[in-house]
């Protein structure tokens, strides 16, 4: 697909094919992708762009993007982003990953609570006022706002002169996790185990109560930021084990060390199974966009609950 072929689904997408072209193109190869995604953005990402744009208020939107692990969410948030900011949108993204609490915070937060809190993902373990701060600075703040980053390599967060900058006010925010404005569960569910790591490291359910709680009240405060949520739906929870390898051997592919091996991932995905298998369940309902993913990761059909 040539760069010019990338062009405008609507009035709203402004016609710019070949500079559009080009950067998805550049793109699309720093993130290894397939040749065959030049027709998911074609038939999918190109239409929910512009069904984003279309939503333009003189307010900053904040769009989330729900997705289970390795599932292809920030690609995506990643497409929207060069496909917005060459129609002329001003846009920001942020990860839910980039407010891990540090590795120290953590450690105490283990020490104090749970031990399983020492391991990043769940509500509890971000740092959801500084979520909260950096959204509403994007929304309102004339000048460069810093954007937190983590890395997952040495699992903590960068220092601050690290961080990326963008310039505010922006036209919209791409909000993207494994758990935005995924739904706290009832405490009638909470009471079996999910798996292994539970039954075993969680048997009076002190972590998961902790987790649910939290997600019920803090981390609604950030979710409620949200003005419009787009869910991607696996076809089960299996993928999820498979594509986080992939992407674990992603991340540290450039690194002297391998990752996690199969087993420490397997037991490191538990920590993420429960509230993603509730994802999956609650959110297709909630969603105004659903991109509806195959085992090969591609968007294989999209829904969108007030039309395009």
């Amino acid at each position: 697909m040539s760069p010019a072929t990338i062009t405008a689904v609507s009035p709203v997408i402004t016609e710019k094919g070949a500079a559009l072209g080009e950067a998805l193109n550049a793109y699309i190869r720093q993130e290894h992708l397939p040749e065959t995604y030049y027709n998911i953005v074609r038939e999918h990402l190109l239409p929910l762009a512009d069904w984003i744009a279309s939503r333009k208020q003189e307010k900053s939107l904040v769009i989330g993007i729900n997705g289970a692990q390795g599932s292809g969410k920030s690609t995506i948030a990643g497409i929207l982003s060069i496909i917005l900011r060459e129609s002329g949108y001003r846009v920001a993204v942020l990860s839910i990953d980039d407010l891990y609490l540090t590795h120290l915070e953590r450690q105490k937060l283990s020490e104090s609570v749970h031990p399983l809190f020492k391991t990043r993902g769940v509500p509890g373990t971000h740092d959801v006022d500084l979520g909260i701060e950096t959204i509403n600075r994007l929304k309102s703040w004339k000048g460069e706002v810093a954007i937190p980053r983590f890395d997952k390599g040495i699992d903590d967060r960068l220092p601050v002169d690290q961080w990326t900058y963008c310039r505010a006010p922006v036209d919209f925010i791409l909000f993207e996790g494994w758990c935005v404005s995924t739904p706290p569960q009832t405490q009638d569910e909470l009471v079996e185990p999910m798996n292994s790591l539970e039954a075993q490291e969680d048997k009076d359910g002190v972590w998961r109560r902790a987790v649910n709680d939290l997600l019920s009240k803090q981390y609604q405060k950030l979710f409620d930021m949200i003005d419009h949520l787009i869910f991607l739906q696996p076809p089960g929870f299996d993928c999820v084990v498979k594509w986080r390898s992939a992407q674990e051997r992603r991340t540290f592919i450039d690194r002297q060390n391998d990752g996690m091996n199969t087993q420490q991932l397997i037991r490191f995905i538990q920590h993420y199974e429960r509230l993603t298998r509730h994802s999956m369940e609650h959110l297709p309902e909630l969603a105004d966009v659903l991109l509806e993913i195959d085992h090969a990761q591609r968007v294989v059909c999209s829904t969108y609950r007030y039309g395009r």
